[in-house]
C-alpha cells in the first residue's frame, strides 16, 4: 500500500525559527527512515505573517500533501494560523485544532481555562508594560520574585525572574521585545515537571533540574545547564497525580494528538500548571520523545504515530444512513 505524502512545516516567522528547523529536520529524517514520501518545507522568518501564510499556501496547495505535520514552534505554528491554513486546504494535520492552538499559545486565556477546570495555576496580573502604575499594584499583591513573561511565546523566550525592582525594570523590558501585554506571575517554589500526552495517554513524568535558581531560555538551550531526570523521581501516586493535572489540562484547551504540559510541584505536593505545549520540541533530544522512549515509542515511532493520527482526524465523516 503506497503510504500517504507528507509536507513537514519547519522553520516559520517567530523567535523560535531556528528550534522549529531542528524538530522539523529530525521529523522528516525520521519518516524518511520509516519509508513516507516526505517533502521539507521551511518558512522563512525575516516575514510577516501574512507572508508566511502566502508562503505556506503556494508550498502545499499546487500538488496538496495527504498529510502535513506541523514542526513550527510560536506563532505562526501554534497560535491556530497554519491550522486554519490547513482547514481551509482540506488537508490532514498534525497536532491541536484552530481554536486549541490559539488557547495554548496565549497564556491568560489558557489560565483562564486551567481555573475553570479546578486545575491549580500560579497567582498573576496582566498588565501594560508602558504602565508603571499597573506593575507596581501587580507586584503589591504578589510580591516578589516574581516572573515577567510575554503573554504570547513559547520556548522560554522573554522570561525572566526578577527578584527586586531593579531586576524588575529588566524584566519588563525583556518581556516587553515580544508582546504589548506581559505576565506577572508569583513565583512558585517547587520542583519542575512536565508530562508529555500523546493520543489520550500521559507519559512518563520528567524531572527538570536547572542549574541556576531559573529555568529560562538560557538554561534550557545551553549544554549542560539543566539536568532532566527521565522518569522523574516520584513515588507511584504522585506520578499519577500529575499525569492527570497534565491530561486534565490538555483537556481543559481541547488539544488532540499531543501536547506537553509544564507544571510545577509546590511544597504541599500539589502540581501548578504553568502551560500547555501544543507543539513542544520534536528534536530526538526533546522532552517528549525522550518520556515516549522510556514507555518503548522511539523517535521514529512517535513521529509515525503522530501522522496516522492525523491521518485518522483528517477522514471526512462518513454520512448517517437514513
Amino acid at each position: 500500500m503506497e503510504r500517504p505524502r507528507v509536507s513537514v512545516l519547519m522553520g516559520g516567522p517567530s523567535a523560535e525559527h531556528a528550534i522549529s528547523l531542528k524538530s522539523g529536520q529530525g521529523v522528516a529524517a525520521a519518516l524518511t527512515h520509516r519509508g513516507w514520501p516526505v517533502d521539507s518545507v521551511v518558512i522563512p522568518q525575516d516575514v510577516t505573517v501574512e507572508e508566511a501564510s502566502r508562503y505556506a499556501r503556494l508550498a502545499l496547495e499546487p500538488h496538496g500533501p495527504d498529510v502535513v505535520f506541523i514542526a513550527l514552534h510560536g506563532p505562526f505554528g501554534e497560535d491556530g494560523t497554519i491550522q486554519h491554513l490547513c482547514e481551509e486546504l482540506h488537508l490532514a494535520y498534525t497536532g491541536s485544532d484552530p481554536k486549541a492552538s490559539r488557547l495554548g499559545l496565549d497564556t491568560v486565556a489558557s489560565r483562564k481555562r486551567f481555573e475553570h477546570a479546578g486545575l491549580s495555576v500560579p497567582r498573576w496580573r496582566l498588565v501594560d508594560p508602558s504602565a508603571w502604575s499597573e506593575i507596581a499594584a501587580g507586584i503589591t499583591g504578589l510580591g516578589f520574585p516574581v516572573v515577567v513573561k510575554p503573554t504570547h511565546q513559547g520556548s522560554s523566550i522573554g522570561v525572566s525572574l526578577a527578584a527586586n525592582h531593579g531586576q524588575l525594570h529588566e524584566a519588563v523590558a525583556q518581556a516587553a521585545r515580544y508582546d504589548s501585554r506581559i505576565l506577572l506571575e508569583a513565583f512558585i517554589q517547587g520542583r519542575e515537571l512536565t508530562v508529555g500526552i500523546v493520543g489520550e495517554e500521559a507519559l512518563p513524568v520528567i524531572e527538570i533540574r536547572p542549574s541556576q535558581p531559573f529555568f529560562d531560555y538560557t538554561a534550557k538551550y545551553t549544554p549542560g545547564q539543566t539536568t532532566y531526570l527521565v522518569p522523574a523521581p516520584l513515588d507511584e501516586a504522585t506520578s499519577r497525580h500529575v499525569q492527570q493535572a497534565g491530561l486534565r489540562a490538555h483537556a481543559a484547551l481541547g488539544c488532540r494528538h499531543f501536547s506537553r504540559v509544564d507544571l510545577i510541584l509546590n511544597g504541599r505536593g500539589e502540581p501548578v500548571v504553568l502551560e500547555v505545549n501544543t507543539i513542544p520540541g520534536l528534536t530526538t533530544t526533546s522532552l517528549l520523545p525522550k518520556a515516549a522512549c522510556c514507555v518503548g515509542v522511539s523517535y521514529d515511532d512517535l513521529c509515525e504515530r503522530l501522522v496516522f493520527m492525523a491521518v485518522e482526524s483528517g477522514k471526512p465523516v462518513e454520512p448517517v444512513p437514513s
